[in-house]
């Protein structure tokens, strides 16, 4: 079942990109996509079927949808240029902390820290934010905090 309820995500990532930004499809795949992040952990937990394979799956599904946001609400924003810079710097610590990690374990896997999971909430609520607060200031903090969670994401891996 949670493996399912994983490829309901990635499914409506998908879908994501025929979407107009900010229409109704949009925000109900969205939150689809967030709910089901949830719910398939939970459930996998509570049923005892979490497996190897499910996180795996489950990380998977979750750079799906972070990759297809991206690639669909980032164009549309006006974005200071240190957003830019600090998507780039992030996404190159977090590569680097995938290859590290690879290399030291022989296996693909994400570190589900604090920041990482406080700053995945924020990323998953900012585009219901961009027309309450200025994305010039919103943008500064989330920049802000993925870039100490993927700095504290490598120190774990590292040690």
């Amino acid at each position: 079942m949670a493996n399912l309820i994983t490829t309901v995500r990635i499914l409506c990532s998908l879908s994501i990109l025929f979407c107009k930004v900010s229409s109704p499809a949009f925000y109900t795949l969205y939150l689809i996509c967030g709910i089901s992040d949830i719910l398939d952990g939970a459930i996998a937990r509570k049923s005892h079927t979490a497996s190897e394979f499910g996180a795996k799956f489950d990380t998977f599904a979750d750079v799906v949808f972070a990759v297809f946001c991206m690639v669909k609400i980032l164009p549309v924003l006006e974005l200071p240029s240190y957003v830019w810079v600090a998507v780039v710097i992030v996404a190159l610590i977090k590569i680097s902390n995938i290859i590290v990690h690879f290399c030291n374990y022989h296996e693909l896997a994400a570190v589900h820290t604090r920041l990482n999971k406080l700053s995945g909430f924020l990323l998953f609520v900012f585009p219901f934010t961009v027309n309450l607060i200025d994305v010039k200031y919103s943008s500064g903090v989330l920049c802000t905090l993925t870039l100490i969670a993927a700095v504290q994401e490598g120190r774990y891996i590292r040690i």
